[in-house]
C-alpha cells in the first residue's frame, strides 16, 4: 500500500470506543477515549504481549493491536517454554517482570531441568505446557493490565512525519492506519508480525497466503516496509502433524518423568501449581528406514524442502534432517498439550509433505502403527527484517520511533520473541517520555547476547539462543538474574513492581550477608573433617578453611554445613531459595572473579560508543575500503560491536579505536574552553565534522564539533 501524503498529516486521532472486538483494560476504560495512545504494538504473539505489558508498567498508554483476541497466548508451534538456553532468557524476562515465566508456573503439566549432569550456570529450565491454560491465563494477565487496550484490528500502513533533528532517521512513525482506513496516533510504534508478514503457508505442492494455518498474513505492511527502504529476507519454519492420543502404543517407548520436585521459573513463584506426582510423562520413539523412504521417493511432492529459503538449523524439519543426515534414526518426543488434551505433539516430525504421505511416515515409527493426524504438519515462509538496520533498543534506524521485535527480526521460538518484546515494549515507552534507552550488554544477560548478535551480525536463517554464544555464561546464570537486572528494570525502565523489587533487594541482601557469614566462619582442615567426615576435604592445605570454601566441594550443601555447625548457619539453610544460590555462589566464585577482568574488558570497549550518523567513508582513520563497507553496512554502535563484525580486522579495531579516543580528547578539550563569546563560522562548520559527532555526547547535542572562543580586544 502506498504511503500517501494524507497519511503524514500531524493532526492527533482518538482512539474509537469500545465496541464488537474491542476491549479495554484496567483503569485505561476510563481515560483511553481523551488523549491518543503513546504506544501501540501491532500483533498479540509472545512478542507482542510482552511488549505491550512491558510498556504499560513503564506507564504509557498502551494499544495492541492483534487479529483475534482469542489467539492472544496461543502456542502456535510445541507446547513448550525453556531449554537450553530458551531458559536463561525466561528468567531474565521475569526478572524484568515479564509474563511468561508466571504464565508457565501457571501452566505446565511437565516440568524438566536440563543439563543437570553439568554445572547449574548452563542448566535449562524447561516445561511441557497445557496449551488452553496458558492462553487462558495470558488472555486474564493482558486483559487486566492497567493502561493497556487491547483491540481486534489489522494493520495496513504507517502514518509517518518529517524525522526529529537530533536522532537518525528519514521520517519518524506518528501512528498506524487500520484495515478499515481509521488511523490511530501513537508516540511508538512496536511491529510483532512473527511469521504474518506476506506469510504462506505450504502443504506438499498446496500453498495459500497464511501466516499460521487459519490466519491472514499481513501483506499491506511488508510493502510499506519495503517503500521505506528496509532491507527484508525470507524465512522458512514449520510444525509436525498432531496425533490423537488414544491411538498411540506408549507399552514399548522410552518414558522420560518430570521433576520431582519442579522447579519453577519466576523469582516470585514458591512453587508451581501442579502437584508432583500429576505430571504427565513424555516418550520417546524413533524413526526407521522405512520413514527415510517413503520422504526420499517423494521430496517432488514437496514445495517446502525445494525452495530455497534458509529454515531453521538447530529445529530442522524431518525431511532436512533425513537429506542432511542419511540412514540414521531420528528421536522423536511424543509430549502432552495439556492435562485434559487428547493431542500429542510429536517433536521433531515437522512435516510438510502431503497429508497421506504424512500418514504413512507417521505409521512407519515404533508405537504410532495405528496413529491418527488430528491436523496435518504444514511449513510456513515469511518475510523477515534484516536486524542490522536496528539499534540495540530495537529502535529502527530509518524510521524513527518505529521498533521491532520477534520473529521479524529473523529469530525462532517463544523465548527468543518474548525477550525481544519486552525490551522492544520498555525502549518504546521510554522514548515517549523522553527518557535514555534501556540497553542490556553482553556481559549483563543473555538477551543482551541475542540482541547483539541480531543487531551487530544479523542472520540468514532464524537464530535460537543456546549457552554456547554466551561468553560471560559462569556470571549470566539463571539462579541470579533477579540480580543483574531487576534493579536496573526498576530504576531505570520502571517496568518492574515494587513487590518485585523489594523480594530481589531482599534476597541480595540475604546473599551478602550469608556469604560474609560463611567466609566469617573459619576452621582447620583437621577440625572441617571431623564436622564433614564423609568429605574428602583436602589436608594438603595448611591455612584455615572458611565455611565457604567447604561450600564448594560438591558434596556439601547448606543442609550439611547446618549439621555441622548449627549456629549460625541453620537459619541460612531453612530459606531453600537462598541455600540453593549460596551453594551456587560457592561453586562459581573462582570462575566468577577470574571472569570479571574480561567483562570489565569488554564494558570498557562498550562505553567507547560510535556516533549513529557517522560516516566511514569520510572519517580520517587508515581503514581499508572493505573495512569501511562492513562498518557502513553494520552500523555497530561501540567499538566491543566493531570486533564481532566478521571480517574487521584487529589492525583495523585499533585505528578506529584510535579515532575514536581523539575525537574523544578533541571533546573533552573543548569542554574545557571558556564558554563566553563563542560564535560559529559558518564556513569553517564542514559535513564531515557535522558526521564525526562527539562520542557519547560528551558534548550537547546543538553544540558544533568546530567551536572557536571569541576574546575580548
Amino acid at each position: 500500500m502506498l504511503l500517501r501524503s494524507v497519511r503524514r498529516r500531524l493532526s492527533p486521532s482518538l482512539p474509537p470506543a469500545p465496541g464488537p472486538g474491542r476491549r479495554r483494560a484496567g483503569s485505561e476504560a476510563g481515560t483511553a477515549a481523551a488523549a491518543p495512545y503513546q504506544v501501540v504494538v501491532i500483533g498479540g504473539g509472545h512478542a507482542g504481549t510482552e511488549a505491550a505489558a512491558a510498556a504499560a508498567r513503564g506507564g504509557a498508554r498502551t494499544l495492541l493491536l492483534t487479529h483475534k483476541i482469542g489467539t492472544i497466548g496461543e502456542m502456535s508451534c510445541n507446547p513448550s517454554f525453556g531449554g537450553i538456553g530458551k531458559g536463561h532468557l525466561v528468567r531474565e524476562l521475569d526478572a524484568l517482570d515479564g509474563l511468561c515465566a508466571r504464565l508457565c508456573d501457571r501452566s505446565g503439566v511437565h516440568y524438566k531441568v536440563l543439563n543437570r549432569t553439568k554445572g547449574p550456570a548452563v542448566w535449562g529450565l524447561r516445561a511441557q505446557i497445557d496449551r488452553r491454560r496458558y492462553r487462558e491465563h495470558a488472555q486474564k494477565e493482558i486483559l487486566s493490565t492497567p493502561l493497556l487496550t487491547v483491540r481486534e484490528a489489522s494493520v495496513e500502513d504507517l502514518l509517518l512525519a518529517e524525522p526529529e533533528p537530533d536522532h537518525p532517521g528519514k521520517c519518524r512513525v506518528t501512528g498506524v492506519v487500520l484495515g478499515d482506513g481509521s488511523t490511530v496516533r501513537a508516540g511508538s510504534v512496536v511491529l510483532t508480525t512473527g511469521t504474518f508478514l506476506r506469510g504462506m503457508v505450504l502443504i506438499g505442492l498446496e500453498k495459500h497466503p497464511a501466516g499460521r494455518l487459519g490466519d491472514q498474513p499481513a501483506i499491506g505492511l511488508a510493502q510499506t516496509l519495503e517503500k521505506l527502504g528496509f532491507a527484508m529476507g525470507r524465512l522458512k519454519t514449520g510444525t509436525p502433524p498432531r496425533l490423537a492420543k488414544d491411538t498411540i502404543d506408549f507399552s514399548g517407548l522410552e518414558e522420560r518423568a518430570a521433576d520431582n520436585p519442579p522447579v519453577p521459573f519466576s523469582f516470585l513463584s514458591e512453587a508451581v501449581w501442579i502437584e508432583p506426582e500429576d505430571q504427565l510423562s513424555c516418550y520417546l520413539t524413533r524413526t526407521t528406514p522405512k520413514a527415510q523412504q517413503i520422504i526420499c521417493d517423494n521430496l517432488h511432492l514437496n514445495n517446502h524442502i525445494r525452495e530455497t529459503t534458509r529454515g531453521p538449523r538447530y529445529c530442522p524439519s524431518l525431511e532436512s534432517k533425513v537429506l542432511r543426515f542419511p540412514n540414521r534414526e531420528h528421536q522423536v518426543w511424543l509430549e502432552p498439550e495439556g492435562l485434559e488434551s487428547d493431542v500429542i505433539y510429536p517433536q521433531g516430525m515437522s512435516m510438510t509433505l502431503p497429508p497421506e504421505l504424512q500418514e504413512q511416515v507417521v505409521k512407519s515409527i515404533p508405537g504410532l502403527e495405528k496413529a491418527k493426524i488430528v491436523q496435518p504438519g504444514y511449513g510456513v515462509q515469511y518475510d523477515y527484517l534484516d536486524p542490522r538496520q536496528l539499534t540495540a533498543s530495537l529502535e529502527s534506524r530509518l524510521v524513527q520511533r518505529l521498533f521491532f521485535a520477534g520473529q521479524i527480526n529473523g529469530t525462532t521460538g517463544y523465548e527468543e520473541a518474548a525477550a525481544q518484546g519486552v525490551i522492544a515494549g520498555i525502549n518504546a515507552c521510554l522514548r515517549v517520555h523522553g527518557k535514555p534507552p534501556f540497553v542490556v550488554s553482553r556481559t549483563e544477560g543473555y538477551v543482551g547476547v541475542l540482541i547483539d548478535d541480531l543487531t551487530t551480525l544479523g542472520t540468514s536463517e532464524p537464530y535460537r539462543m543456546f549457552t554456547s554464544r554466551v561468553e560471560f555464561r559462569m556470571s549470566l546464570r539463571p539462579d541470579n538474574a533477579d540480580a543483574r537486572l531487576t534493579h536496573r528494570g526498576f530504576e531505570e525502565a520502571g517496568c518492574v513492581s515494587q513487590q518485585r523489587y523489594e523480594q530481589a533487594v531482599k534476597m541480595k541482601a540475604a546473599l551478602e550477608d550469608g556469604i560474609a557469614t560463611l567466609k566469617s566462619l573459619q576452621f582447620s582442615i583437621s577440625k572441617w573433617s571431623r564436622l564433614i567426615p564423609g568429605v574428602p576435604i583436602s589436608s594438603s592445605r595448611r591455612s584455615p578453611a572458611s565455611a565457604f570454601d567447604i561450600l564448594q566441594y560438591p558434596e556439601v550443601n547448606m543442609e550439611v554445613l547446618a549439621r555441622a555447625v548449627p549456629e549460625p548457619l541453620g537459619k541460612l539453610a531453612q530459606w531453600r531459595q537462598l541455600a540453593e544460590r549460596l551453594k551456587i555462589e560457592a561453586a562459581y566464585e573462582w570462575c566468577v572473579v577470574n571472569q570479571q577482568q574480561e567483562i570489565e574488558e569488554v564494558r570498557r570497549d562498550e562505553a567507547l560508543r560510535l556516533p549513529e550518523d557517522l560516516d566511514y567513508f569520510a572519517i580520517d582513520a587508515s581503514l581499508s575500503a572493505e573495512v569501511r563497507e562492513k562498518l557502513d553496512s553494520n552500523r555497530p554502535q561501540t567499538i566491543g560491536a566493531v570486533s564481532r563484525i566478521p571480517g574487521i580486522t584487529p589492525a583495523a579495531i585499533v585505528n578506529l579505536l584510535r579515532f575514536v579516543k581523539t575525537n574523544h580528547q578533541k571533546a573533552e578539550r573543548l569542554k574545557a574552553l571558556p564558554q563566553t563569546g563563542r560564535y560559529l563560522p559558518g564556513k569553517m562548520h564542514s559535513e564531515k565534522a557535522t558526521s564525526q559527532r562527539r562520542i557519547s555526547a560528551e558534548l550537547p547535542e546543538e553544540e558544533p564539533e568546530s567551536t572557536f572562543v571569541k576574546t575580548p580586544v
